[in-house]
């Protein structure tokens, strides 16, 4: 059944903060679904057991190309090295030095400045013209 996923960057723009997310390497998955991976269902348990929001969204939107679902999850939580939720979430996801703790899971922030950069993707029948001249 097909999904509307929002862009994490749309995401970003819509919160009017930087996100984080999680993305996974698929090249370490024994199958193509994202709903199947072990890795990918264990971290949403693992969140939905600290009542921490989340959900599937798509890359930064890129105009010359179209991608598949990958499994991304945007994390709604914000990037404040002290609030409380962050550092559960990233102690959880990384070592002290930055490094993943759970092979083959990656976790990202992207800034709010970042985002604003596709602000035009938000008006009115701007995917809808784009759609038709792909």
């Amino acid at each position: 059944m097909p999904q509307l996923l929002e862009f994490i960057d749309k995401i970003a723009r819509d919160k009017g903060r930087d996100v984080l997310y999680v993305t996974f390497d698929v090249s370490k998955q024994t199958t193509q679904n994202p709903e199947r991976w072990a890795v990918r269902k264990e971290l949403m348990a693992w969140l939905d057991t600290n009542d921490i929001g989340y959900q599937r969204c798509g890359n930064v939107a890129q105009l010359a190309m179209m991608e598949s679902y990958e499994g991304q999850l945007y994390i709604d939580v914000p990037f404040d090295e002290s609030d409380p939720q962050y550092i559960k979430v990233r102690d959880h996801l990384e070592y002290s030095d930055a490094v993943p703790k759970i092979e083959g899971v990656y976790f990202w922030v992207l800034p709010l400045e970042d985002a604003m950069r596709n602000k035009h993707h938000d008006e009115p029948g701007f995917w809808e013209d784009w759609g038709d001249n792909f």
